[in-house]
């Protein structure tokens, strides 16, 4: 299949409104609110769970069904702003929403509180997926890039700053704040959209021909998909019914979906669309930068918190100077840099700096903190911006305007499905590489060794004079020890699991063709 060059025409043609940076503006606050608002939440699920009286199973849950409705929704979003207009898909949900995250902190009830936050995440997937299609029909062309490079720079915004709003919304302004914050953005999110999308028909002619069935099978098969990979690392994957039911029935809806998409007169998201070498090599990297980059979103955050025992009010202000400022100065640099090199070279720059700054993390200890992440964390923030950027803007190069709808659907799986494969993977990776360190620590850890004993004795006289038994407590405090150290080794295995991803997504850019010449390449402007 040969990838089809973006043209001007089809894309900016359109009903145009009269104030259509209003709606640039809106569909990217809501970009920046659904990141934030996943950010925000995972980080202080632990915060939630007490606040709200849930254990840790049904914390688990409110996580799994917080997250799955987005991607149930997500990838037929495009299709829906085609079809009804982006006023009817954002402004009414988008004040349903601000309700909901004012109502939910108020509720105490599991049941009543997994239900609303079922609602609250088939809204809030409506607020990102049409981004990319409203800054192309409502901008002029040489505001493209730009306009995309804010997209995109939310995802790294969110990673390292969320963190330090944790802090502050924790510590300081109540838990509550979790969900408040939208309350105040939410509804300028809707009166952006109302005042700067035009008043559209619904289009009658595309309605009639929608291929739900289709929609349908690529929702809940993601959808099922998710949960299990959630929930996997938990439940111990293939031991838990649960968990092989749910995967096996989304790889069983995704096949209907494909054979559905192959036989309907109107398919909405062929399966073909990834057929094309520069598009299926695209979406691979885009996977893998979504697994390398965990070095930034969770391992170094997690290390943090369970060897070094920080808050995130005390993680945050380094991740935000560090992590996040700098995008500030490297995002502009990179759309600079797209207009004048081939985006594969950045995009080879941005996963090598990823395969550097993991390779930094394997000489990691249990005395590390915060400072001793600085190179690393500044190293990820160049990786952020000259990986996705060209990623995505190369992917539109790529694109057939006729399939764009499809491309999207796919790039809206990335978002949700992705983040939860490579979460999912290295949950289990660090899980089993403590399990494996422990052991094999433990076969040196044996009793009547000269060492052991001398170590035990020490503990034990420093224990002298305190209640409880000394020695037990000397025990327990070995015991610690092993476990401390096999966790440092198990985030070690975790740098080099990134570090190997990110080798693995270089080799496959080198295998990606020429872009067409479009506004979002070199020769194309």
């Amino acid at each position: 299949m040969t990838s089809q060059p973006v043209s001007a025409g089809p894309i900016s043609v359109g009903r145009r409104s009269h104030h259509p940076l209003l709606a640039v503006v809106a569909v990217l606050l809501g970009a920046y609110m659904t990141n934030f608002h996943s950010r925000l939440f995972s980080t202080g699920l632990a915060d939630l769970r007490g606040a709200f009286g849930l254990g840790m199973d049904e914390g688990a849950w409110l996580n799994s069904v917080a997250m799955a409705p987005q991607i149930f929704i997500a990838p037929c979003v495009a299709w829906l702003v085609v079809v009804f207009g982006v006023r009817r898909v954002l402004v009414v949900p988008a004040f349903l929403y601000a309700f909901l995250c004012l109502a939910i902190p108020l509720l105490r009830d599991p049941g009543t509180l997994l239900a609303l936050h079922v609602v609250q995440g088939l809204l809030l997937g409506l607020f990102v997926p049409a981004t990319i299609s409203i800054i192309l029909r409502n901008l002029p062309m040489k505001w493209w890039a730009p306009a995309i490079a804010i997209y995109v720079f939310r995802q790294a915004f969110a990673i390292n700053s969320g963190v330090e709003l944790v802090g502050l919304y924790v510590g300081q302004w109540g838990w509550q704040w979790l969900y408040w914050q939208d309350v105040v953005l939410a509804p300028l999110l809707a009166l952006c959209a109302y005042y700067g999308a035009p008043r559209e028909p619904a289009n009658r002619e595309l309605l009639a021909e929608a291929d739900w069935g289709g929609m349908l099978l690529f929702g809940a098969g993601l959808t099922m998909l998710y949960i299990g990979l959630d929930q996997g690392n938990r439940l111990d994957w293939l031991s838990s019914g649960l968990v092989v039911g749910l995967l096996a029935g989304g790889v069983l809806l995704l096949a209907l979906f494909c054979v559905n998409e192959a036989l309907v007169p109107q398919p909405w998201a062929s399966a073909s669309v990834v057929l094309s070498r520069n598009i299926g090599l695209f979406l691979l990297v885009a996977t893998l930068y979504t697994v390398t980059s965990i070095s930034n979103s969770t391992l170094i955050p997690n290390f943090l918190t369970s060897v070094a025992h920080l808050r995130p009010e005390q993680t945050g202000p380094f991740l935000l100077h560090y992590g996040a400022l700098p995008l500030f100065l490297m995002m502009p640099l990179s759309v600079w840099l797209l207009g004048r090199i081939d985006g594969r070279l950045m995009i080879t720059i941005g996963l090598a700096a990823f395969a550097l700054a993991a390779w930094m993390g394997t000489r990691l200890t249990h005395d590390w903190g915060p400072g001793d992440f600085t190179g690393m964390v500044l190293i990820q923030s160049l990786g952020h911006c000259f990986t996705f950027l060209p990623v995505v803007l190369l992917s539109l190069a790529n694109v057939n305007p006729a399939r764009a709808t499809a491309i999207s659907a796919y790039i809206q799986v990335l978002r949700v499905d992705g983040v939860a494969l490579a979460g999912a993977l290295t949950s289990t990776w660090l899980r089993q590489s403590e399990q494996v360190h422990s052991n094999l620590i433990g076969l040196h850890v044996e009793q009547g060794d000269p060492g052991v004993t001398a170590l035990l004795s020490q503990l034990t006289h420093r224990f002298a004079g305190t209640a409880g038994d000394a020695g037990a407590k000397a025990l327990s405090t070995l015991s610690g020890f092993v476990q401390r150290e096999a966790t440092v080794l198990s985030y070690i295995d975790g740098f080099w699991l990134c570090f190997w991803v990110a080798l693995v997504a270089i080799l496959l850019t080198a295998l990606i063709g020429r872009a067409p010449v479009t506004p979002f390449t070199p020769a194309g402007r």
